[in-house]
């Protein structure tokens, strides 16, 4: 069947990087369960941008992630609930939370950067490794290669090398 997003080129370029990052967010997420870790892939970067920045304030963090604050905040939400972050108030606004990892969310961004993120990042590169070219062809190897060996296959068979 014809894949109308390829064929339709730069008019449906939005639609088609959507679709990839969906696809890799979902083999992500199979790698993830592969390895028994309790988190949805999606929420990784909120907690490897405090991480990488320190406390910030859900603003702050939002635009660090390039994502919306409604959408942050509900992450920050359910992190919370499951111990991996802290919100509190600042002391200077109270209409401001800042964010800051727990002892246990350190733990799993520790383990994360030891031990899953490095699989996913050299599984990507290999999906990426040859493409060179106009976007729309590489956007159609990445596809291709999506299609041949998704993301959990890539790390598999990188941990067996």
């Amino acid at each position: 069947m014809e894949d109308v997003l390829r064929s339709l080129g730069y008019l449906c370029l939005g639609s088609r990087l959507k679709r990839i990052g969906e696809q890799l967010q979902a083999d992500a997420q199979r790698v993830l369960d592969g390895l028994e870790v309790p988190l949805q892939s999606s929420q990784y970067p909120l907690l490897a941008a405090l991480d990488r920045l320190g406390p910030l304030a859900v603003g702050e963090l939002a635009q660090s992630l390039g994502l919306t604050q409604p959408g942050v905040t509900r992450s920050v939400s359910l992190l919370a609930e499951l111990g991996l972050v802290e919100a509190i108030q600042s002391d200077g606004d109270q209409r401001r939370k800042m964010v800051s990892l727990t002892r246990k969310g350190q733990r799993l961004v520790d383990v994360a950067k030891r031990d899953v993120w490095p699989r996913i990042e050299r599984a990507v590169a290999d999906l990426c490794r040859d493409l060179s070219g106009p976007l729309l062809d590489q956007l159609a190897a990445i596809e291709d290669g999506l299609a041949m060996a998704p993301l959990d296959r890539r790390v598999k068979k990188g941990a067996a090398q």
